[in-house]
């Protein structure tokens, strides 16, 4: 039976991990420094969730969602995005009930959705992300924008472009959606069934359709920024005036609108601008949303976040040429010389790590030469050669892989050498 990978999906091999492991540190610490605390959801959820705060009319509720029927008959979708979750989670632990406000999660997490596999998208992909639940204030808008920017300044991507856009509040919307309707409506039988049936059920969502985005109907659809009131005016130059006081450059794209129903006022995108990066150039997407603690049963809570495809930011480093830093290499590589100081290499790698010292030795009774060759292999710092001298005498020879430099010391010594050098690095 030829057993391989399901369509969509793919293994991270150890080699690598290390690359994920640094994005995430990285991710972690930049959220804690805006004090962003972490969250960790179900896989899984009840389908309603996703089809009441996702929005029924979107791409990922009416398409690309993995629901299936538990052994209880009821409907559950494994988590095609992180907003929902995060929200249904604030809602269901009276999170809104606490004295510190707004609360500030971060998540890092899989999620599911049935699409064509492409570059940078599976249909099982990783997302970092972070939700601001409680404060309808325009500069945590930007505090959010802020820390997306930060975090790929810290990974080195600097070769990209902030956009931004404002879909206003529930009245701009109102008058907005009827200018669509009004627009597209003698035309319509020109786009394609979905967005047939979008237009009076959600016209908004035709500006997003993937294949009808090249019809000039779309191009010349009324814009947002033409609708927005007088509170959605000040709150999106605010927004503006914050980010431009934080030295951070923007673009302004009254078509964007995001792939998902909840967002109002400030939606956002992070593009790369490397050259041969693709079509796909999005590695951040976010925005404001309001109405949707109320739509879980949740009293009336404004939120902001965003979330980053993980698979997408490493290809954007491969494409920027970005080295991310290899992993820890092995500080020692205990060699036996004979038979006899196997036992005591098993102690003393013991010994070694237990003092916090990353350790390692031979498992296939290897002769001397070859466990040199994978002390080099491995990129050990150091070698500790046990034979029958070093049995007798208690002292063992300690060699600096890289500079040759070799001595005979004792076991606490070692100890104490390699001590210091791992807090030196």
């Amino acid at each position: 039976m030829d057993l391989q990978l399901p369509r969509g999906t793919r293994d991270i091999l150890p080699e690598e991990v290390s690359k994920w492991h640094f994005l995430e540190d990285e991710f972690k610490k930049v959220c804690e420094n805006y004090q962003y605390e972490e969250i960790r959801t179900p896989i899984f959820e009840h389908t309603e969730l996703f089809e009441r705060g996702v929005g029924d009319s979107t791409d990922i509720v009416s398409k690309e969602m993995y629901t299936f029927q538990d052994k209880g008959g009821r409907s559950l979708t494994l988590r095609p995005e992180g907003t929902a979750s995060v929200v249904r989670a604030f809602v269901e632990h009276k999170l809104y009930g606490e004295v510190s406000q707004p609360i500030k999660m971060y998540y890092n997490e899989p999620m599911f959705r049935y699409e064509r596999p492409q570059g940078g998208r599976q249909r099982q992909f990783t997302q970092m992300g972070i939700e601001a639940l409680g404060s309808d204030d325009p500069s945590i808008d930007v505090e959010v924008i802020s820390l997306a920017m930060a975090f790929f300044r810290k990974i080195g991507l600097t070769n990209i472009k902030l956009v931004i856009n404002s879909l206003g509040d529930k009245e701009s919307r109102l008058k907005h959606r009827e200018a669509l309707v009004a627009h597209f409506e003698p035309h319509i039988d020109e786009f394609c069934a979905e967005c047939q049936v979008r237009l009076h059920k959600n016209p908004l969502r035709i500006l997003d359709c993937k294949k009808d985005h090249e019809n000039p109907l779309i191009k010349s659809a009324p814009s947002i920024l033409d609708f927005l009131n007088e509170e959605s005016i000040a709150y999106f130059e605010n927004v503006k005036n914050y980010l431009t006081a934080l030295e951070i450059p923007f673009e302004i794209d009254p078509t964007m609108v995001r792939g998902l129903d909840y967002y109002n006022h400030t939606t956002f995108e992070i593009m790369s601008v490397e050259e041969g990066f693709g079509a796909k150039t999005t590695l951040c997407g976010g925005g404001r949303y309001h109405g949707l603690v109320r739509e879980f049963g949740g009293p009336d809570t404004p939120g902001i976040g965003f979330g980053i495809g993980v698979e997408r930011i490493l290809l954007a480093l491969e494409k920027a040429d970005i080295k991310i830093p290899a992993k820890k290499p092995l500080k020692v590589y205990v060699i036996t010389a004979q038979p006899e100081a196997e036992l005591k290499a098993v102690t003393l790698v013991n010994k070694l790590r237990q003092n916090g010292i990353s350790a390692e030795k031979d498992y296939l009774k290897r002769k001397l030469k070859a466990q040199l060759k994978d002390a080099n292999r491995k990129k050990a710092n150091y070698t500790i050669i046990l034979g029958e001298e070093e049995l007798q005498t208690g002292n063992y020879q300690l060699k600096h892989m890289e500079s040759g430099e070799q001595e005979a010391v004792s076991e606490q010594t070692i100890i104490e050498k390699l001590t210091i050098a791992k807090e030196e690095k």
